[in-house]
């Protein structure tokens, strides 16, 4: 999985990923209630929400600076898909394994209490393992090297920002 995780695409959308995180951390106490969301790939990420573009620019090199001083933890968010993909993704495989060996509708219906037990039991077990899978997979706290190149308008409520290596 590590030589996977430092290939040169996914290991640039990881740091992106870290510093989407940190932009939104940041911007969320400046505008607090604010919807705020965001997409990275490996050129940079995108910004969604509605913030004015000199904002995100100020917010975008502090969040960067703060990365590079080991605040590792900005790339951590509640809010990320893979926490819910992690949620999602055990309560699908609880209530399959809870389903096996069902040949009748009636049986379905016992096995609901079953269901629900099991998909809670597979939501409590997420709560740690998502942040987990962020730090370990899915976000890179470690700029090394990074820079932010542009940032910009690309539609109303969404914002660009592109970072090289």
């Amino acid at each position: 999985m590590t030589n996977l995780l430092n290939a040169p695409l996914v290991s640039e959308t990881r740091r992106n990923h870290a510093l989407e995180h940190a932009c939104i951390h940041l911007l969320s106490a400046r505008f607090p209630g604010r919807a705020l969301a965001g997409h990275s790939n490996p050129t940079g990420f995108f910004l969604i929400g509605d913030l004015p573009t000199e904002a995100i620019r100020a917010v975008a090199a502090e969040a960067l600076a703060r990365l590079q001083n080991g605040e590792s933890e900005l790339a951590i968010h509640p809010g990320c898909g893979t926490n819910y993909l992690v949620s999602g993704g055990l309560a699908a495989i609880f209530a399959l394994l809870g389903m096996s060996g069902i040949r009748s509708n009636r049986d379905r219906w016992q096995r609901l209490p079953l269901l629900i037990l099991l998909s809670a039991l597979a939501f409590l077990i997420s709560q740690p393992l998502g942040p987990i899978l962020q730090k370990q997979v899915t976000t890179d706290a470690d700029p090394n090297g990074m820079t932010i190149v542009d940032i910009y308008p690309v539609a109303r409520n969404i914002h660009r920002i592109v970072t090289s290596a």
